[in-house]
């Protein structure tokens, strides 16, 4: 799609980051998880070095997509990777190449940066996801389970 741009947030787009996260946290059925603040956005998105990438898909001048990711490494590989932590286009702007021109900047930026992959996790139930995901030759993972170390267990752990 030649008139989306993608570029990285800039100060002013607070609400707007908060707003399309929102949404994806609505349209995956996590809204009751969503805590993002102005605040923390200020803070993790806007400090050097910021703790989480993000950059906006505008179209007509508008935010309609989104994605955050932070760089990764693979130990036993010896080389760098990003891990796409959101993707979002409204449901309303799908099918428009929104995605694609998203996906494509970060492959852009993974190659010039000396990254060898993204990978990222998608919800079993979101195969409208993984439709797109297949579309552009992605590869499903499917030798790994993901664990979550959070509340009672994490501050259990920490103390052991």
């Amino acid at each position: 799609m030649s008139d989306v741009t993608v570029r990285s947030i800039l100060a002013g787009d607070e609400d707007a980051i908060i707003t399309l996260l929102r949404e994806l946290a609505i349209y995956e059925k996590l809204d009751s998880r969503f805590h993002l603040s102005p605040e923390t956005v200020a803070h993790d998105f806007f400090c050097e070095p910021p703790a989480i990438r993000c950059e906006l898909a505008i179209l007509a001048q508008q935010p309609v997509g989104i994605m955050t990711w932070y760089p990764t490494y693979a130990s036993f590989a010896g080389t760098r990777g990003i891990y796409l932590e959101d993707f979002y286009v409204r449901p309303d702007m799908r099918r428009r190449g929104i995605g694609r021109a998203l996906l494509g900047r970060l492959a852009k930026h993974a190659q010039e940066s000396g990254a060898t992959r993204i990978e990222w996790a998608v919800l079993k139930w979101n195969r409208p996801a993984m439709d797109f995901y297949e579309s552009v030759h992605a590869q499903r993972v499917d030798d790994w389970h993901v664990y979550r170390l959070v509340g009672k267990a994490l501050a259990d752990m920490a103390g052991a």
